[in-house]
């Protein structure tokens, strides 16, 4: 076992062998992740292990929000104030937000920072917020209005903040695939806090496999698909919630109501190309609700997906060719 040193966002690292596949698992960016690939040789692995963990410790560095010294919180910081200096990855990242902002009609927003930390499921309340406030961090929110310049960027008002916490994890998951494409690695399943990309194939042979974790028990799959080059993310309510006079509010908030989602959809599942894809459009179907987020779903290149309701699953018609067990 090799371990970090504790002055790094990695941590807790450990690794193993097995018939020519390595496992690396670490903690970053408030999770434990899993790293599984195919490797010709103890050298290619041990190159791509130093590769992918520096590259992960300096990505959590740049854009936590819960580190005091990250840019993402000198942005905020900086909020009605002057700009700041972004380097070429940080300023790729936003241009990805722009993009996934207009394709989703504006449900991922990540100024959402002011309604997720009024709605923080983690909070003692005993009662829910005013209207007042919730109209008041609400008028905070709005993607639109950063203001980016090349190498620079600037919130224009005191009280906004970004939070990458709906993209971070997901593009981490593509750039790790890149990262072990670029060093030769020729198989790999890269799972960062459950959201996943593979590629090549597992060590049985054949498609990964890919559990879906049912709403109704943490511990158990309702089912499973099988994919060869592509990410598969899922997002709900049901996990990460808290309840008030018998009524669940979950953690994903409608920005376009300042509220806790509640469409009638607990849980959504994505497959799509790349892990970014997926995590923000299962996201965004969960607040959309089941004819708009199916929409959603079915409008995107290769992407397939489905919706737990309490009136059953409702699923796309390419999600059916990923499926490897029958609906339960």
């Amino acid at each position: 076992m090799k371990t970090t040193p504790h002055d790094t966002a990695v941590t807790g690292v450990t690794e193993s062998s097995f018939e020519g596949f390595h496992r690396i698992e670490f903690v970053a960016m408030g999770t434990r992740n899993e790293v599984i690939i195919s490797a010709r040789s103890a050298g290619m692995a041990a190159a791509f292990r130093a590769d992918l963990l520096e590259w992960v410790d300096a990505f959590e560095k740049r854009i936590s929000r819960f580190r005091p010294g990250s840019l993402i919180s000198e942005i905020n910081r900086e909020a009605g104030g002057d700009w700041v200096a972004v380097d070429r990855d940080t300023e790729e990242l936003f241009a990805l937000c722009d993009w996934f902002h207009w394709k989703t009609r504006g449900i991922f927003d990540p100024t959402l920072l002011p309604l997720l930390d009024l709605w923080d499921y983690r909070r003692k309340r005993e009662e829910l917020p005013p209207s007042i406030e919730v109209a008041r961090a609400r008028a905070m929110v709005g993607w639109r209005r950063f203001e980016r310049q090349p190498g620079r960027v600037r919130l224009p008002e005191a009280g906004m903040a970004i939070d990458l916490g709906g993209i971070g994890k997901e593009y981490a998951v593509d750039q790790a695939v890149a990262l072990a494409k670029r060093n030769g690695i020729p198989d790999a399943m890269v799972s960062f806090g459950r959201d996943i990309r593979v590629f090549g194939h597992p060590p049985e042979g054949g498609a990964w496999r890919i559990g879906l974790e049912s709403p109704e028990s943490a511990d158990n799959c309702w089912g499973g698909v099988a994919v060869g080059d592509a990410a598969v993310c899922g997002s709900g309510t049901y996990a990460r919630c808290f309840e008030m006079d018998g009524h669940r509010y979950g953690h994903i908030v409608d920005p376009r109501t300042g509220w806790p989602a509640d469409s009638g959809c607990d849980a959504a599942w994505v497959v799509a190309p790349s892990c970014t894809e997926a995590g923000i459009l299962s996201t965004a179907a969960i607040v959309l609700g089941v004819e708009e987020g199916m929409g959603l779903i079915e409008g995107a290149w290769r992407a397939a997906g489905c919706l737990w309701t309490d009136r059953g699953v409702h699923c796309s018609r390419r999600m059916h060719d990923y499926f490897i067990e029958a609906l339960q």
